[in-house]
């Protein structure tokens, strides 16, 4: 249940749509009844939380998260990546459809994995579909139940029961999602380029960047680009690792094209010259490239041409990232390829921005307003602003912190980020105007795309207190 009565929350920070002030939050049935002045609203008006100076955000909303549950849980799960997600700020996540076993991509996979989420959810949460070959029947009957859109890999995805789509796939897939209004989402590696590239095994990073070259990103991307000028569809390049592939968008948008792109913050916070030899805790794909790269997609999100910035949170067992500390060989050939960070997503991003001179409205905007936008949850969801859902985070923007393996809520505490100290602490979640307590029994709900058929997918699963 939400507050029992209004509440108040205050702060001198609060970080709403049209920039930072000192303002106050009327919090009424879960949901932001108004703004106004800091300290207008008087103790009448309810319950009051005065943060001083902390910073009051709109809860972020990451539409990039595996959790592998079921199938995989022992990878990770509902309960504890969404544990994890509230303890970084995160209040809203969209689960992506591959890792779990069955994958997202038929409505009894849909089914499956929302009878395994169920009374598990610590925040909000809502599904991606997948497309692959051979399952383009269930692309209209998926985006019905209610997900967010569908998801397919130009290159192999690294598990077997999600193959890659060749090209006759891919136009099939688009003109399809073209003609039931649906979002595809993209990763963008062109397979014959991984193929030609240097495959040298071992320890060192440089030679796992050069199995993975930019190139791959860029062709991949002007296939995608020239297929959706054909279908029409609407797209979405995932985890843009290389900024070669930036002039490629914006030719493609001028074009009329309807692309939109994210980033992660292993890109924007990391950079191939830290990544020493053997820590696979860094293997991800696309790769983490040099600093320079770095520093072009920087330029790029401050001028706006990502929609999202968010986590693609992809863990697995220590031994599947083959760790030294855990008795692996430290081979990134080899190493499962993904970063968990799921719960140090703000913080990475924000101990960067600062010091690059962006703002927490900066940062709202990359991690919470744009990525609502993107799966169509503006509406509620992405800003502290009257209507929404009381979503909020209360941030330290100067609480600096080491990052310790013991205070990860990840089921498996592999992070690249271990040892760093980072800036920036989140003090407390807000789902629905109610603190979220890792003690307490969950009560996030599962989220069905706006629009989608009521009958064919509940939109908020009871919390087990009203269960019981």
């Amino acid at each position: 249940m939400p507050f029992s009565q209004p509440t108040v929350i205050r702060s001198r920070r609060a970080v709403l749509p049209d920039g930072e002030r000192p303002a106050d939050v009327l919090i009424q049935d879960g949901r932001i009844a108004r703004t106004a002045p800091h300290g207008s609203l008087a103790a009448r008006e309810g319950e009051l939380v005065d943060l001083g100076d902390t910073a009051l955000l709109p809860g972020l909303v990451d539409t990039h998260v595996h959790v592998n549950e079921p199938g995989r849980t022992e990878w990770e799960g509902f309960a504890t990546a969404t544990r994890a997600a509230a303890a970084g700020g995160v209040t809203t996540i969209v689960d992506m459809p591959l890792n779990s076993i069955p994958p997202t991509t038929t409505v009894a996979g849909l089914a499956l994995k929302r009878k395994a989420a169920d009374g598990q959810a610590w925040v909000d949460l809502g599904f991606w579909g997948g497309a692959v070959p051979g399952n383009l029947a269930d692309l209209e009957p998926l985006h019905q139940a209610g997900v967010f859109g569908f998801k397919s890999f130009l290159a192999p995805s690294g598990v077997d029961e999600f193959p890659h789509v060749e090209a006759a796939d891919l136009e099939a897939a688009l003109a399809e999602q073209a003609r039931i209004g649906a979002l595809a989402i993209i990763h963008a590696e062109d397979p014959a380029v991984l193929a030609a590239a240097p495959q040298q095994p071992g320890v060192h990073y440089r030679d796992f960047l050069a199995s993975r070259p930019a190139d791959a990103e860029t062709a991949a991307v002007a296939r995608l680009l020239d297929t959706a000028r054909r279908t029409g569809a609407r797209v979405h390049v995932l985890h843009v690792s290389s900024a070669a592939v930036l002039q490629l968008l914006r030719q493609a948008r001028e074009d009329g094209v309807r692309v939109t792109a994210e980033t992660c913050p292993h890109y924007l916070t990391l950079a191939a010259e830290q990544v020493p030899d053997g820590d696979t805790a860094f293997k991800c794909c696309p790769p983490i490239r040099d600093e320079s790269n770095r520093d072009a997609l920087w330029e790029a999100l401050g001028r706006g041409e990502f929609i999202a910035v968010v986590s693609d949170h992809s863990p697995s067992t220590p031994d599947l990232k083959l760790l030294p500390e855990y008795g692996g060989s430290g081979d990134f050939a080899a190493a499962w390829g993904g970063i968990a960070s799921l719960q140090l997503g703000l913080p990475a991003v924000w101990t960067e921005a600062r010091r690059r001179g962006h703002t927490l409205a900066d940062v709202v905007r990359w991690m919470s307003a744009g990525p609502a936008e993107l799966v169509g949850l503006s509406g509620t969801k992405g800003a502290i602003a009257a209507g929404h859902d009381a979503d909020l985070v209360a941030f330290d923007p100067d609480g600096g912190f080491a990052v310790r393996a013991s205070g990860l809520h990840h089921r498996n505490p592999v992070t690249p980020y271990a040892g760093r100290t980072l800036t920036g602490a989140v003090r407390a979640t807000w789902l629905r105007g109610r603190e979220v307590d890792p003690a307490a029994r969950p009560f996030g709900r599962q989220l069905a795309r706006p629009q989608a058929d009521p009958t064919r997918f509940t939109t908020a699963t009871p919390i087990p207190s009203e269960r019981a």
